[in-house]
């Protein structure tokens, strides 16, 4: 009897068979969760957190949009070098209504999310005239909405940029490690979508800040609508890869206007991605567009979320 030929003793067979089956489970390495974000308040079509089912089985997240450093005092509109202003429909998403969703509902918590594509119809670029003073303004005046707003968080949603990569993530990864620090804020997200110039600076704040940074929200609707299912869980391993040991985050559209829809198989993908342990959560753009169909896939995602 050659030496490959003899036995193991059990004992020594054990801890190799525990290894295996870590390596098969489904649950290996598993990021499901039960988290739920949903972006409010762009489109200003009068709806209020209250209007929004929320099942208290998920962790909830609004994200206010948008807080935007530009004025409108000018025409065109004009950068403001970090000196954020409300650009949400406030009259229906005031402090007291944010105050109100979260003492009814103990599992929500509000960010809100900074940049956006335009104001007032023009493009918002992320322009600093300097990363210290740019950093040093934008820290001072969202400080000031998050505590007037009683908010929890900050999504990171620029998508057009006047500067190179490495000065967009040293901004922004010092901004948001500093309202982390002085516990302004408890999470922060960014929401970057698959364009050459967008993730060459979202991977690079990824690069040198994903410590700090709890949520990726991909924009998956900005794929084509005709994305299939098997495209779509194609996309969101390469997002994974691309954003490696985040929280990614599968996200669609209410409006189906790209991306693979709730309507042609997004939910059928979600359970795909929850077999398989990859499912970090899912995000909806937006709330304002829900109110008319009265807010089905709202629902049908939390509920996937949580069972």
């Amino acid at each position: 009897m050659n030496a490959s030929s003899v036995p193991l003793p059990p004992l020594l067979l054990l801890p190799t068979i525990l290894i295996i089956s870590l390596i098969l489970s489904p649950l290996a390495g598993a990021q499901n969760s039960n988290h739920y974000s949903e972006y409010i308040g762009a489109l200003f079509t009068g709806v209020k957190f209250s209007d929004v089912p929320i099942n208290s089985g998920v962790d909830f997240h609004f994200i206010l949009s948008f807080a935007i450093d530009y004025t409108t005092t000018t025409s065109p509109p004009s950068p403001t070098n970090g000196d954020f202003n409300v650009y949400w429909d406030s009259g229906n998403l005031s402090p007291a209504d944010v105050s109100a969703i979260k003492q009814a509902h103990p599992n929500v918590k509000v960010a809100v999310s900074i940049g956006g594509a335009t104001v007032s119809g023009d493009t918002v670029y992320f322009s600093p005239s300097s990363a210290d003073s740019w950093v040093s303004n934008a820290v001072s005046s969202l400080t000031s909405i998050i505590q007037q707003y009683n908010l929890d968080g900050i999504d990171i949603d620029y998508e057009n940029f006047q500067t190179d990569s490495a000065t967009f993530a040293d901004c922004i990864g010092r901004l948001i490690s500093t309202l982390k620090t002085n516990n302004v804020i408890s999470f922060a997200s960014i929401a970057p979508f698959d364009n050459s110039d967008v993730q060459g600076h979202y991977q690079a704040l990824w690069a040198s800040y994903s410590n700090v940074i709890d949520f990726v929200n991909f924009q998956f609707y900005a794929y084509s609508s005709a994305t299939t299912e098997s495209q779509f869980l194609s996309y969101y391993d390469a997002q994974r890869s691309n954003y490696a040991g985040g929280q990614v985050l599968a996200s669609f559209t209410t409006d189906g206007s790209g991306g693979l829809s709730p309507a042609n198989g997004f939910f059928d993908a979600c359970q795909t991605l929850k077999g398989e342990g990859k499912l970090a959560g899912i995000f909806a753009w937006t709330a304002d567009s829900s109110k008319s169909n009265g807010f089905q896939y709202e629902t049908e995602a939390q509920n996937l979320l949580a069972s």
